[in-house]
Order: C-alpha cells, then structure tokens, then sequence
C-alpha cells in the first residue's frame, strides 16, 4: 500500500518552505545570501564541474564498447514499457525543458558580441561567429546530456536487475553496498529533492520569461510581477495536472505532441529561414566544436577568461546536474527491456544530435539575421532582455504571428511535460510502496511540489530576472556534483564486476 514517507517528505518540504518564506520577508538579504553562496561555489569548484563533466563523457563512451553494454536493463526476457520511439520522444521533451527555446537564439548572440577577451577575438566577426556556435554545441550536446545518462543508466540497472528501491540513494548502491540506505540514503534523497526543486526552478524561469516576452511582443502587454504569476500558475496547475495522470497517459501523450512540435518548428526555420547560412554555419560550427573540445570543456590553460568559463560553461554545468539525480529516477524507469548500449543512445547520442542540430538552425538563424542588421538583434537582448529575441526573429520570417503563437504553445508544453515527469518521480521518492508494478505516487503529494517549485520560479524572476535563474541554477547543483561523481565510480564498478 502506498503511502507518505515523512521522512523524505517533512524535511525538504520545510526547508525550501523557509527558503521561500525568507526571500519573501528579507528580499535583498536573501539575494544577497544566494549571490555570496553562488560566488564562493564558483570560485573554488569550477574544476570539478568541468573536470567531472568531460570524465562522464569518455565513461560513457567505454561502457557502450564494454561487455556491459550487452546488459539487459531488468534481466534477459525483461518487457519494454515503451517503444522506441515514445521512449524518445519522453526522454528529450524530459531532458531540455524550456532551455532550447530560450537560450537557443539569445545565448549564441551573447558569445557573437562578448567573446572571451582573451582570445582577442573581434566581436561580430567571422571568428566570433565559430565561436559562439562551438560553444552551442558544447553547452548542449555531449557533455550535458552525459551528466543524465551516467546517474539514469546505474538507477535503471539498480532499480530492475538489483532490486533496489526507487530511491536516489539506490545509485550508491554499486560503490557503498548497504552502507548506501539508512541515515546517507535519505540525506541524499533529502538534499537531492531540494536540489531539484532549485533547478525546476530555474528552468521554469526562463519559461516563463520566454512566454511573457511572447504576450509583450504580440499582445502588447507589458510585463509585471502579476503576468508572471498569472504564467506560473498556468503552467503549474498543468503539469501536476499531467504527472497526476501518470506515466502511460499524460506525461506520454504530451511528449509525443511536443516533439513532433519541435521537429516541425525546426523544419519550418530551416527551410523559410537562411538556409544556406545554417548550413554553411553548421558546418563551421562543427569542426570548431571538435578541434575545441578537450580544451574549453575543462578550461585548460585558461584558454577562456575565468570569469566567462564560470559564467556560462559551469553554470549549464550547475543547472543540468540540479536536475540530474530525481530526473535519472525518471529517466531510468524508461529503460526496462533495452540494452546499455540502448539506453546510452536513447539517453546521450540522440538527443545530442538533436540538441545539435536545433543549435545549428536557431542559434544560426540568430548570428544571421543579427549580422544583416548591424546587431540589432543584439540590441533587442540588451535593451528588452533574451526572452524577445525568438520574437524579433519571427519578424524576419512568413507567417509572422502564426509561427509566434505556435512557439508561445510549444514553449508551454515544453515545461509541462519536463515538470511533470520530475514532478511525479519526486513525488514517488517521498511515497512508500513505490515498485516496479506500482510506480505512481498520490496525487496530493504532486500538488504540494509543483506548488513550491511555481513559488520559487517566480520569485526568483520577478527579483532578480536572469540573474535569479543561474543563481538558483549553481546553487542547486552544486550538491548534485558530488552525487553524480559517486554514481560514476559506481558505474566502473558495475562495469567491471557484472556479467552480460
């Protein structure tokens, strides 16, 4: 029978409870707080954020040509939950949230005219341009999207072959044996949920900023405090409302919809848009990408300002990792009746090429279209902030309002179904009697957590803007950073040890 586990439950809840209580009494001390916390995790951890990232790249990379990889997630004659292509489509509408549609135009025009100074590159030049595109790539291929799939791949073979329990703790199986329940395990599951809430927050921030820009653009409805209310509550009363109706129905039919969505979106910018230039771009992009990874992707020799590699590689760094341990709970209920080698691809390689190509065509689109009018996209993110520029560039392209009120949809959707598969996997590590036959979690339990990651988000928005979002972002990571590093020497040793 399920029920409530207060002791998962009572402890985050009242933390991130005080949390909100406290930037609403003291808003500039609690600013001030979350700003010093941010400095002083950036200043003395950077290195084991970039380090730890590319380390679970290559890890992943020798697991797939492993034996391992033969393993069958759930033992030999295990069922599939899903097909294929419906274990796709949840896991990418899970892993990018909101994040592609609004970094994917405005962050590449930050690198266009800020490069790193140090690399004495001129801002708006053909340099500048291969720059910003490699650093798309890098922030959203690979490296991220190997943080999820090292953490999801050893809860999936803990969860169904060891018969562990759908705890975060469960992931520390392979390296601490039992030590890995009792008091560790629900610390971990404790700062784990906390952890995740930060990162729910973050992302939602910048959806709601992306859907606000959207109603100002088109509607002239001049942002406030209140809009962005209005925004979070709708989206929060949706996505409890879908993680309330579980894994086989809503979560699922709302991530089938959103990525042919984003194909279609997709497909439409790139044949309406600057063709040629994307690919020309692209292409460019790629080879700066390779040639650059192992250097930018741990800051070797200071190869990029400091300031700057804090700034934008850790801090993506820091906000995937937020949402890594309760995502990877999610993630690997996905992966019963596949492969290693599978669920590596479904997890890490094809949505990577996704992420990818996305950049190419949007973030290509944006340095195009900014470089033919002087920098006046740029102009738009500096003076209306980067939830306008996706709408700026709609101006530049038929069927103007159509594809603008299509985007305020998919943006919508596209926080929905990432919030209510995290939002139902926290809500079952706080519930007893959580198995692999009986795998959701009362509802009441989803209400109150969508409740305070909506608080959050706004909070943090109306406050701070963009500033808020990485701030929440580091701060919701940083934890998660030593969690994932210990997942991934658990990983080497289940490698080591198991048999195909």
């Amino acid at each position: 029978m399920q029920q409530l586990n207060p002791i998962k439950f009572w402890p985050p809840l009242i933390l991130l409870t005080g949390t909100v209580t406290y930037s609403l009494v003291d808003k500039e001390g609690f600013l001030a707080a979350a700003q010093s916390a941010n400095a002083w995790i950036l200043q003395h951890f950077s290195w084991l954020f970039s380090w730890s990232v590319l380390l679970f790249v290559i890890l992943l990379l020798i697991i797939y040509l492993s034996p391992f990889g033969k393993t069958t997630i759930g033992g030999k004659g295990a069922t599939p939950l899903l097909s294929k292509w419906k274990w796709f489509s949840i896991t990418l509408c899970t892993t990018i949230a909101t994040g592609i549609l609004f970094w994917g135009t405005a962050e590449p025009l930050f690198h266009f005219h800020q490069p790193p100074t140090n690399l004495e590159i001129t801002p708006g030049s053909t340099e500048a341009r291969d720059f910003s595109m490699a650093t798309m790539l890098l922030h959203w291929t690979l490296s991220p999207y190997a943080i999820y799939t090292i953490a999801a791949l050893v809860f999936s073979y803990c969860f169904y072959n060891l018969k562990r329990p759908f705890e975060v703790s469960s992931m520390l199986f392979p390296l601490m044996g039992k030590h890995a329940s009792g008091i560790i395990g629900h610390l971990t599951d404790i700062i784990c949920l906390y952890g995740l809430v930060a990162g729910m927050a973050a992302s939602l921030g910048a959806g709601i900023l992306t859907i606000s820009g959207g109603l100002r653009t088109f509607l002239g409805i001049p942002p406030s405090d209140f809009l962005l209310l209005v925004i979070t509550l709708a989206i929060v009363v949706t996505f409890v409302a879908s993680a309330s109706s579980g894994l086989m129905r809503g979560i699922r039919i709302l991530s089938d919809y959103n990525i042919k969505a984003f194909i279609l979106l997709a497909i439409f910018f790139f044949c309406f848009g600057p063709t040629m230039p994307i690919l020309e771009t692209g292409s460019s992009a790629v080879v700066a990408y390779i040639q650059n990874f192992l250097p930018r992707s741990v800051n070797w020799n200071n190869v990029l300002d400091q300031s700057w590699f804090q700034s934008w590689t850790v801090f993506n760094w820091a906000n995937w990792l937020a949402w890594t341990p309760i995502t990877a709970l999610f993630l690997g209920r996905l992966g019963k009746g596949y492969t290693v080698r599978q669920f590596i691809l479904v997890n890490l390689v094809f949505p990577s090429l996704f992420g990818g190509l996305w950049m190419m065509i949007f973030s290509g689109s944006a340095i195009h279209f900014d470089s033919l009018s002087d920098g006046a996209l740029f102009q738009t993110l500096t003076d209306q902030g980067p939830e306008n520029v996706i709408y700026a560039i709609f101006e530049s392209l038929p069927f103007t309002w159509l594809i603008s009120i299509v985007f305020l949809l998919i943006t919508f959707i596209s926080y929905v179904t990432a919030a209510d598969s995290n939002t139902s996997a926290m809500s079952n590590l706080c519930t007893k009697g959580i198995t692999t036959e009986h795998q959701e979690a009362p509802v009441f339990t989803q209400i109150i957590w969508g409740t305070i990651v909506g608080a959050l988000a706004w909070i943090m928005i109306a406050y701070s803007g963009i500033g808020g979002i990485k701030m929440i972002s580091v701060l919701g990571g940083f934890p998660a950073l030593f969690l994932v590093i210990a997942v991934a020497f658990g990983a080497i040793k289940l490698m080591i040890t198991s048999k195909p």
